[in-house]
C-alpha cells in the first residue's frame, strides 16, 4: 500500500508540474506578454516554429548520432514500435476513408490544412510523453533495469513515429498539389514528395545523424553540448506553447474540437496500450519487466509534440491541444488501471 501511494504521489507531482508550466503559458498568453495573436507575427506560431525548426532537429540528430545499436532492448522495441506502427498506419488510412472529397476550385491553402489532418490525428493517437511523465514513473516503479528499457524506447520514439506521420503527411499534401495544378505530372509529384519529405525539419536531421553514427566518430565535446541543451528545451517550450495556444484559441472553438479531443483521449490510454500488451503478451511472448515498460510506454498520455506537428501543417492546433490536457487529466486514473492488468499477468 505505501509503495502504491508513493507512485500516486510521484504522477501526481509530474503531473502537476506539467499543468503549471502549461498554466504559466497560458497566463502569458492572456496577459499578452508575447504580443498579441492577430494583426501581426503570431507568438505562439513563432515559438512552434522555434521548436520545429531548431530545438526538435537538434534533439533528433543528437539522439541518433549517439545511438548505441549493440545494447538496445531489440525484443522490447519489437513489441512496441510493431504494434504502434501498425496503428498509426491504422488511425491515419480510417480517418482517410472518411476525408470527404476535395471540392473543385477549392484554396490550395484550405485543402493542404485538411489533406494534413489524417496524419495529424494519428501522431495525437499515438505520440506519448515519454520524458516527462515516463521516465519519473517508470524509475520510481522499476529503477534502472526499466529505465534503460525506457530510455532505448525513447531514443526512437520520435524518430520513428514523427518520421511516419511526416511521410505520410508530405504524400497527401503532394497529391493535394497536384490536383491544384493542370500541369503536374506523376514525375514532378514524386520528386516534390521525396525532397519535402527528407529536407524536413524532422527527417533531414535523422538521415544526418544515422550518417554520423556510420562513420563511428563521436561527437565533438561543444558539439554535443550545444546539442544537449538545445534539445532540452524542447519540453518546457511546448508545454509553455500549449498554454499559450489555449489561451489564444476562443473557447467555442476548443469546445467544438473537445468531442474529436476526447476521441482521441480515449484511442492513446485505452486502446493503443491494449494493442500492444495483445501484441506483446500474446503475441511475441515478452514477459516481465519489459512487458511492463512497454505497455505503459504506450498508457502514456499524449505528448506536446503532438501540438508542434499540427501547427507545422496549420491544422487541429486546438484539437491537438485539448487531446494534450485531457489525455494528460486521465492518466492518473488509467495507468491505475494498467498497472493492475499487469499485475494480473505476473
Amino acid at each position: 500500500l505505501r509503495g502504491g501511494s508513493a507512485m500516486s504521489l510521484v504522477i501526481f507531482h509530474k503531473l502537476l508540474a506539467i499543468f503549471c508550466t502549461v498554466a504559466l503559458g497560458w497566463a502569458a498568453g492572456r496577459m499578452r506578454w508575447l504580443g498579441e495573436p492577430a494583426g501581426g507575427l503570431d507568438p505562439a506560431r513563432l515559438l512552434g516554429n522555434a521548436a520545429f525548426y531548431i530545438f526538435v532537429p537538434a534533439l533528433l540528430f543528437r539522439a541518433t548520432a549517439r545511438m548505441d545499436l549493440a545494447t538496445m532492448p531489440w525484443s522490447a522495441l519489437g513489441a512496441y514500435f510493431g504494434p504502434a506502427v501498425a496503428y498509426v498506419l491504422l488511425l491515419y488510412g480510417w480517418h482517410r476513408l472518411r476525408q470527404p472529397a476535395l471540392a473543385a476550385g477549392a484554396d490550395l491553402e484550405a485543402s493542404e490544412r485538411t489533406a494534413a489532418q489524417p496524419s495529424v490525428r494519428a501522431f495525437a493517437a499515438t505520440f506519448g510523453n515519454s520524458a516527462q511523465v515516463g521516465v519519473p514513473v517508470v524509475a520510481a516503479l522499476f529503477g534502472e533495469a526499466g529505465l534503460g528499457i525506457h530510455v532505448a524506447l525513447i531514443s526512437l520514439h520520435a524518430l520513428v513515429l514523427l518520421t511516419l506521420c511526416t511521410m505520410l503527411v508530405e504524400v497527401d499534401l503532394a497529391r493535394t498539389r497536384s490536383l491544384h495544378e493542370a500541369s503536374a505530372s506523376l514525375w514532378r509529384t514524386l520528386k516534390s514528395t521525396v525532397r519535402n519529405a527528407v529536407v524536413h525539419p524532422v527527417t533531414l536531421p535523422v538521415l544526418l545523424g544515422a550518417l554520423w553514427h556510420a562513420t563511428g566518430v563521436p561527437l565533438p565535446g561543444p558539439i554535443d553540448e550545444t546539442l544537449a541543451l538545445l534539445g532540452s528545451a524542447v519540453a518546457p517550450l511546448c508545454l509553455v506553447l500549449i498554454g499559450i495556444t489555449l489561451a489564444y484559441t476562443d473557447t467555442a472553438t476548443v469546445r467544438r474540437a473537445a468531442r474529436s479531443a476526447l476521441a482521441t483521449t480515449l484511442l492513446k490510454l485505452l486502446v493503443l496500450p491494449a494493442l500492444v500488451l495483445a501484441v506483446a503478451h500474446w503475441g511475441l511472448g515478452l514477459q516481465g519487466l519489459a512487458l511492463k515498460v512497454v505497455v505503459l510506454m504506450a498508457a502514456l498520455p499524449s505528448g506536446s509534440n503532438a501540438l508542434i506537428f499540427a501547427q507545422r501543417y496549420r491544422t487541429l492546433e486546438a484539437e491537438a491541444t485539448t487531446a494534450i490536457v485531457l489525455s494528460t487529466v486521465g492518466y492518473m486514473a488509467t495507468v491505475t488501471l494498467w498497472l493492475a492488468v499487469l499485475a494480473r499477468l505476473g
